[in-house]
């Protein structure tokens, strides 16, 4: 009996623990953790008035929220692609890999894989290569190698990656090289016999209350690593608050001390700049920052940014253009900001810091409701020759509810349309969809659209000439050109 009893005393306490990482992180306001509403207020304000488009954030002092918001059509419950900012789970993946003795740093590269992966006369700088290089950006190679890996049409990334010339010392040159980070993702799970995200899954994931992450995978079924993670938000924040707290969570040591030590340090040198948090040295797929700060990011402006020195962490998602301008707002308005004891009260400016909060919302579509040409456009089917982004043809219904319809690839995906306002919508393989359309000339109709678990949004023209239908688009970011070719349609 007193057996069963210690048995059940141990199932709730494990139980409640369980519940405890998936619980919300904990709210207060700023002024009690020693920041100013203001502060936060004047960071949202000029990130609007100044960046491209910030899609969320979370701050966290002293491990509790002080505020958090989300540009409508982004929402808290949405997870966000990541890009390179997955990179620091994958280090972190390692970091576990290594406390359970399944791989060290110094171990060659290629001792986990079969010599058929391998060139027939492995070259004395592939043979140099270590854990430790791939992780610190320093595997020997001139330029990042993951362009190569579609190179070759056979879907082996691995074996894309080993048969590559390695022209550095491995140790010795630092590229930014996401090739390098799939294949940590690829020796993980060689030594653990699991996929990266079913590796993490019990030993990170579900222990920061991290739901439902989803991670790309390559051709060779390893998920991708360098990219390819989409979390929410809290998650990151979630996140960036074990990296602060040493690795401790919820009074458990889930990564060792000396891991986080490692991977947010200094590990190898990438520049002079002293105005450029590009240039401030690169850990363990960590990079430096001025204020001996560090942070993850991914393109576009996915940030995990830690503080250790003002016990915080800022959590950022967004579609920029140029990444060091929201760092330095960041530096600029809510680093000076934090105080170390806490603030007197200040209720009129939390309230109004608040009621800004809630109200955040992309701005929709500017333009008139309707024109005289939507009357004779209405319904009408207009067919696009072949061309390189595969739309086959547009058509529009306006009325009580606006519908842009449109075929690509042969797949037909009708999409609603808020006016001053967004509407979302689940476009499948499109992903989930948030338009905003109005008149902005007699004869010419513009979308924006927000693909708003990513960080792409689009604007699209349309203009009607006749029996012709004219479209032109310009994509916000992109990896290529942002303005797409024009279009010409024919009414059918």
């Amino acid at each position: 009996m007193k057996n069963l009893l210690i048995l059940c005393l141990t199932l709730c306490a494990q139980n409640l623990l369980a519940q405890g990482s998936a619980m919300p992180l904990t709210r207060s306001n700023p002024e009690s953790q020693g920041i100013s509403s203001r502060a936060i207020q004047q960071f949202v304000e000029r990130s609007e008035k100044e960046i491209d488009a910030l899609h969320s954030f979370m701050l966290l002092r002293h491990g509790q929220v002080v505020a958090e918001g989300w540009w409508a059509p982004y929402a808290a419950a949405t997870p966000h692609e990541l890009y390179s900012l997955s990179k620091s789970f994958t280090s972190s993946a390692v970091g576990l890999a290594i406390a359970e003795g399944l791989l060290s740093l110094d171990d060659p590269v290629i001792s986990f894989f079969d010599k058929e992966l391998l060139p027939a006369e492995p070259s004395a700088n592939l043979q140099a290569m270590r854990i430790r290089d791939l992780l610190a950006m320093n595997s020997g190679h001139q330029d990042d190698t993951l362009g190569r890996f579609f190179a070759g049409g056979d879907g082996q990334w691995s074996r894309a990656f080993l048969n590559l010339e390695v022209e550095h010392k491995p140790g010795t040159h630092f590229v930014y090289n996401t090739g390098a980070t799939y294949m940590l993702a690829a020796i993980l799970q060689k030594v653990t016999g699991q996929k990266l995200i079913d590796y993490l899954r019990p030993r990170l994931f579900d222990k920061l209350g991290i739901k439902n992450p989803r991670w790309q995978e390559s051709p060779e079924g390893i998920n991708v690593g360098g990219w390819g993670l989409d979390i929410t938000t809290e998650d990151i924040a979630r996140f960036g608050q074990l990296y602060l707290q040493k690795g401790q969570w919820n009074g458990e040591q889930i990564l060792s001390e000396q891991w986080v030590e490692m991977a947010s340090a200094r590990q190898t040198s990438n520049g002079s700049n002293p105005d450029s948090d590009w240039e401030q040295g690169y850990g363990y797929q960590f990079w430096r920052c001025r204020y001996n700060i560090y942070r993850g990011d991914g393109a576009f402006g996915q940030y995990c940014i830690v503080m250790p020195e003002q016990d915080a962490v800022l959590a950022i998602t967004s579609g920029v253009k140029d990444m060091q301008v929201v760092l330095d707002l960041v530096w600029e308005t809510l680093l000076p900001a934090m105080q170390d004891a806490p603030l007197k009260a200040d209720e009129k400016s939390h309230a109004e810091l608040q009621q800004k909060l809630k109200a955040l919302q992309l701005p929709p579509q500017a333009g008139e409701r309707s024109s005289k040409r939507a009357k004779s456009a209405n319904g009408k089917h207009y067919i696009f020759p072949a061309n390189e982004d595969n739309i086959e043809a547009v058509s529009f219904t306006w009325g009580k509810e606006t519908i842009h319809a449109i075929r690509v690839e042969g797949q037909d995906h009708r999409i609603p349309v808020g006016y001053n306002t967004w509407v979302t919508s689940d476009q499948g393989e499109m992903g989930l969809v948030a338009a905003s359309g109005a008149w902005v000339a007699e004869d010419t109709y513009t979308l924006k659209i927000y693909y708003y678990e990513t960080p792409y949004s689009t604007s699209v023209r349309y203009r009607f000439d006749g029996e012709k239908l004219i479209r032109d688009e310009e994509q916000h970011v992109s990896f290529g050109p942002t303005q797409r070719p024009q279009l010409v349609g024919e009414k059918k």
